[in-house]
């Protein structure tokens, strides 16, 4: 499972989720400037999951078909500490009751939501 981090994605969570062995790729770092299209593009070709704070992502991929990548991680709460994405990324996937492949994940406040994209 390699991330691909998108801009809005805090560092603080891109170093925890590093520190734990998992490989993330930054936007910021790597493709600064790309558009969520470009991201997604990425994602796709390199087999990325994606990690985000921005709900464009839901919109490209369920109404206007956009490419899909193999996952989108939707963070809609930030939390108070810029390293909560992480911890909470690290609990689900520790947890073993959630996968990642072909689906979008909404984390909320005090839910996890998910929706699979359909073929086509």
């Amino acid at each position: 499972m390699i991330f691909l981090a998108n801009e809005n994605f805090p560092f603080p969570s891109i170093n925890l989720l590093r520190s734990k062995g998992f490989e993330v790729i930054s936007v910021a770092e790597k493709f600064s400037g790309a558009s969520d299209k470009t991201v997604i593009e990425i994602a796709e070709k390199e087999n990325l999951i994606i990690l985000t704070f921005d709900k464009d992502y839901g919109e490209l991929i369920f109404k206007y078909k956009s490419k899909r990548p193999p996952a989108v991680i939707f963070f809609r709460h930030k939390g108070k500490m810029p390293n909560f994405a992480g911890d909470v990324l690290i609990r689900l996937i520790d947890s073993k009751k959630i996968h990642f492949e072909k689906i979008f994940t909404v984390i909320e406040n005090e839910n996890v939501r998910q929706r699979r994209y359909l073929e086509g």
